[in-house]
């Protein structure tokens, strides 16, 4: 799933092509992907797109009259720039934005799973946004970080959106495994000391990763994830140390971590090979 590094560039790269155009159109091309009933999409049209910007990991166009068009990727989403516009339907396209003397932008959608969706917005109404908590490098989380006394698994709490917006089971992963912490680290339970070294992870992982999501072009490509550092990477060597990387399985993710880096060599029970010995 695209996460802050990947929606934040993609944001500006759209912010490029669409900044400052009329909105022509917007089609349609997977109904239940609309996940609003009112205002309708209609009356966005003919207004001025006057930013392209990022909330969590939704891509978020405003408007003139304070309107705005919000999509999320979830998991298959991806994007695709296309110029000169084009009015196809490929397998699988979810929404086409159209604007007036601009490259179309298409909103598609690969594999089974279909959960990529937009959102119109009133002037005043967060939608989904407003669920969401605070920015993952902003002041207002580090506070809560150095303070609270949430007894949750920081892998956890990093992938909560309520709780924290921005990050999902990719760079969580990297983060604990640059932080040097377990997957089954409590927040509650970490010293002062670890909460900052926490928090300085978070936010090299990500800053070190939207680096490299800027310097991609167009839309965003069905291939992600290139710059992981272990996320995914179960049974390569650790770029740290060497040892084999480990992967704890759960029914809908999996989590990968370093014994050596991460739980003083202790191997995690594996959830997945549990059922099948049980």
């Amino acid at each position: 799933m695209p996460e802050l590094p990947e929606v934040q560039a993609l944001a500006e790269r759209l912010d490029d092509v669409l900044g400052g155009a009329t909105l022509q159109a917007l089609d349609m091309l997977q109904f239940s992907s609309l996940k609003t009933y009112a205002p309708r999409p209609d009356e966005l049209l003919g207004r001025t797109i006057g930013h392209v910007g990022r909330r969590g990991k939704f891509v978020v166009v405003d408007l003139d009259g304070d309107y705005r068009l919000l999509f999320h990727l979830s998991q298959g989403g991806r994007v695709d720039v296309e110029s000169p516009p084009k009015s196809t339907k490929p397998r699988g396209c979810v929404l086409r934005i159209r604007a007036t003397g601009r490259p179309s932008v298409l909103l598609k959608e690969f594999g089974k799973e279909r959960k990529a969706g937009w959102w119109v917005l009133a002037p005043g109404d967060d939608g989904p946004l407003e669920k969401l908590g605070p920015e993952v490098l902003s002041e207002g989380f580090a506070s809560w970080v150095l303070e609270t006394d949430d007894a949750r698994r920081v892998h956890t709490i990093l992938r909560d959106q309520r709780t924290v917006a921005g990050v999902g089971r990719g760079y969580s992963d990297d983060i604990l495994h640059r932080a040097r912490m377990s997957p089954y680290a409590s927040l509650a339970k970490l010293t002062a000391a670890e909460r900052e070294t926490l928090l300085s992870a978070i936010r090299e992982v990500l800053d070190e990763a939207l680096a490299a999501e800027r310097s991609r072009t167009g839309g965003l490509p069905t291939k992600l994830g290139d710059h992981f550092i272990v996320h995914g990477k179960y049974g390569e060597p650790c770029p740290r140390c060497g040892e084999d990387l480990r992967r704890v399985s759960y029914e809908s993710h999996e989590v990968t971590y370093c014994p050596r880096c991460q739980t003083g060599g202790k191997i995690l029970a594996d959830r997945r090979l549990s059922r099948l010995v049980r």
